[in-house]
């Protein structure tokens, strides 16, 4: 008999990027890279220019990766452990370093044998058809892919498996009628979701100077408010889906953050890069229509939350005064887009204010991480014990913030501005409410990651802000 009659003879080969798991090790071990050190990137265009298997060597050489993190296609672990159980030999067959496949494949213990790029030898495409033909002759084997790279060994194999593919990859499958796996498509919520659009909502600060200016009857202003607004948005998601590259590991290991895009797999790393670089060209396209103060206010966010993303978040401290300053960056800029005086009580609340909230975000983190008591937590330099220090500084820096507000509002700067300054003494517990209310949630492991989105989705926040700006309206219109 034919050993090619019977099924199980015939070895299934399973591609690793984008089909075993939804993303590419090649660009996640880069990222790992440079997180590692960033002055690796001045390495990186030589070895891409000695050819793709010499860019995968040095990075396998130099970083490591955790296997039970990755983002595992359900549907191909499924399919694996369907032909497995029929008996049939499966192959883990890709161009990804033999480091990195070896490390997956004893992982999952799934498979029967390892086929990888080794050294200077690039298992992609016809490299792999050689291979997996040397091995098991032509049209020996079954094959599961998904890209463009793989339309070769389509071409080669018994019967091809076709998920979650490109456009070359989906267009052969059109072709040749293969069978398709189905697998979650992204839609327009995970594209959004990619550019955290709630997030935008912390813009609304650059309209903050303009308001207490009371210059929102200013066309202009209002327009420059506006296009300000437009180009810190879009900066500020260009450094998001960065930060979600370099926070690939740890994301994956939080409870709400392994569902962002990346981390999840949903999105593509190469799509978001793409999507970060035209951000990026729409914020300075934009910024070139305000003064020249906005860009330096704009460079200043950008340099400053690169080496946030680097470096800063995990400098004990550091890191939460960094967040209050990328706020009251935020008032400048819309200071600078104006040409409004800055306010040294608007800065100094700012400042306070921000300074609690963000120690709020350490505060949560550090209570929903399980570490050992001398250990920090991952990717923080910050340690279980530290939460009662954290407390007292995040509520100390509240009330600061409340203290700034209430001389603020007895100020010859408010009695020149209104004509009833007193209607605005309401704004001290307002705030204090606000804000203390959110220490006794995150208290109770009630309070969201973010207590800036917390603010923005919780009623009671959202009544007492709008509680707030109505007693500005009146300390303006009252004659």
């Amino acid at each position: 008999m034919d050993v090619r009659s019977d099924v199980s003879a015939i070895p299934l080969a399973v591609d690793l990027d984008g089909t075993l798991i939804a993303t590419d090790l090649l660009w996640e071990g880069l990222f790992l890279l440079l997180r590692k050190n960033p002055l690796y990137l001045f390495l990186v265009p030589f070895w891409v220019f000695a050819g793709p298997a010499r860019l995968k060597h040095e990075i396998a050489k130099r970083v490591e990766i955790d296997p039970a993190s990755l983002p595992y296609r359900p549907e191909v672990l499924e399919r694996i452990a369907r032909e497995q159980a029929a008996g049939r030999r499966v192959v883990l067959a890709t161009g990804t370093p033999k480091k990195f496949a070896t490390a997956i494949a004893e992982h999952l213990g799934l498979f029967d044998a390892v086929l990888a790029t080794e050294g200077l030898h690039n298992l992609t495409s016809k490299n792999k058809v050689a291979a997996l033909t040397a091995t098991y002759g032509d049209g020996g084997f079954d094959y599961i892919g998904n890209s463009r790279h793989d339309v070769a060994l389509f071409d080669a194999a018994r019967q091809a498996i076709v998920i979650a593919p490109d456009r070359h990859a989906s267009r052969w499958q059109l072709a040749h009628g293969c069978e398709l796996i189905d697998t979650p498509k992204p839609t327009a919520k995970t594209v959004l979701k990619m550019l955290r659009v709630h997030q935008w909502l912390k813009n609304g600060l650059i309209f903050v100077p303009l308001l207490l200016a009371h210059e929102y009857q200013n066309p202009r202003a209002v327009l420059a408010c506006v296009i300000a607004f437009v180009s810190f948005s879009a900066a500020a998601s260009a450094i998001y889906i960065i930060n979600d590259f370099f926070d690939l590991a740890l994301d994956r290991q939080h409870r709400t953050k392994r569902h962002r895009p990346f981390a999840s797999g949903l999105l593509s790393m190469p799509f978001g890069f793409a999507c970060s670089g035209l951000l990026l060209v729409i914020s300075v396209v934009t910024a070139a229509f305000l003064p020249p103060l906005f860009w330096l206010v704009i460079g200043t966010y950008l340099v400053t939350t690169t080496a946030y993303t680097f470096s800063i978040k995990r400098m004990l401290l550091i890191d939460v005064l960094t967040l209050a300053g990328l706020y009251t960056i935020r008032v400048l800029a819309g200071q600078a887009a104006t040409d409004i005086e800055p306010s040294f009580w608007l800065l100094a609340f700012s400042i306070f204010f921000f300074l609690s909230l963000a120690l709020v975000k350490r505060y949560v983190e550090l209570r929903s991480t399980v570490s050992d008591a001398k250990q920090r937590i991952a990717g923080r330099g910050y340690r279980p014990e530290d939460q009662d220090v954290i407390a007292q500084a995040g509520m100390g820096a509240a009330f600061a913030a409340v203290v700034v507000m209430a001389l603020y509002i007895d100020s010859s700067a408010v009695s020149e501005q209104y004509n009833h300054p007193y209607v605005m003494w309401p704004l001290a517990p307002i705030v204090l409410y606000m804000i203390m209310r959110i220490w006794i949630l995150a208290r109770r492991d009630e309070m969201h990651d973010d207590p800036v989105v917390f603010i923005i989705t919780d009623w009671r926040s959202q009544l007492m802000a709008a509680l707030g700006l109505i007693l500005i309206l009146i300390a303006v219109v009252l004659p």
